[in-house]
């Protein structure tokens, strides 16, 4: 079936939803349902659940967790609707929700396209790189659309957001099909999927995940100027595995430094 995305109403959700998106705790972020047309999301779906396994990657910080990154790896309407989600149409939308103009989306999905977790599957909270290396460009906003059909509340796979010091989870997001998340990346902004996944054996989590840039970014949101890596934090109280933590060595720090003053 053709891709048909009805950017009016999207405009007007963006319109609406602004002033709760700003203000929003712990930080900006917004959950939208119904945006899209189910029935396409179900065909993408379909195709997300027969990706070419071969070409997956998988996440630091995790447990059976994966991503295909590659156009080689998505059926014909996953295509088709990750373009549009990098049209200028939909650049214009996250601008009117968001507030930050200048947005770039990513060629390369650096760190996107289908991500899956499977059963016993989990993403501990942290916080993403913030510099795309090949393009030299700040990491500003995460989309996450999720394909979960009858998704029941018993399997888990919620995305938590907590606040900036570790103390408090502030929002829990069931992934259900035809669920937007836009969220303003920082290096506070602490997110994950940290609970093991219950569902059946057969059943999966997945979403499209996509990654929005600018040229430069406010300081106020960097704490960590010298790292694109994902900072993983340990909820209270957890015993949390060092060994998933994922660093640059002081090479590839200053190499890092480097980049940024190129």
């Amino acid at each position: 079936m053709p891709l048909e995305l009805d950017y009016k109403k999207l405009y007007q959700t963006a319109s609406a939803s602004k002033s709760a998106y700003a203000s929003a705790k712990p930080f900006p972020h917004i959950v939208l349902d119904g945006l899209f047309d189910k029935a396409m999301l179900k065909e993408v779906a379909s195709e997300a659940a027969a990706t070419n396994k071969d070409i997956e990657k998988k996440f630091y910080g995790s447990v059976n967790k994966h991503a295909a990154s590659k156009r080689l790896a998505w059926g014909e309407h996953t295509w088709s609707l990750i373009s549009e989600l990098n049209s200028l149409e939909f650049i214009s939308f996250l601008e009117e929700l968001t507030g930050i103009e200048g947005i770039i989306p990513d060629p390369y999905f650096e760190g996107g396209g289908i991500h899956e977790i499977k059963k016993g599957g989990f993403l501990k909270v942290h916080t993403d790189f913030n510099y795309h290396r090949k393009m030299k460009l700040d990491r500003r906003i995460n989309v996450l659309l999720y394909l979960n059909d009858d998704w029941q509340e018993s399997y888990g796979g919620h995305l938590e957001l907590w606040n900036e010091d570790m103390s408090e989870r502030v929002q829990k997001v069931l992934p259900i099909i035809n669920r937007l998340v836009v969220f303003s990346t920082t290096d506070f902004s602490y997110h994950g999927h940290p609970e093991p996944l219950t569902c059946p054996e057969d059943r999966s989590r997945r979403s499209i995940a996509l990654y929005y840039y600018t040229n430069g970014r406010p300081e106020l949101e960097v704490q960590f100027k010298e790292s694109v890596s994902t900072n993983y934090q340990a909820r209270p109280d957890e015993q949390f595995d060092r060994s998933i933590k994922f660093s640059f060595s002081e090479k590839m720090k200053r190499k890092w430094k480097k980049l940024k003053q190129s």
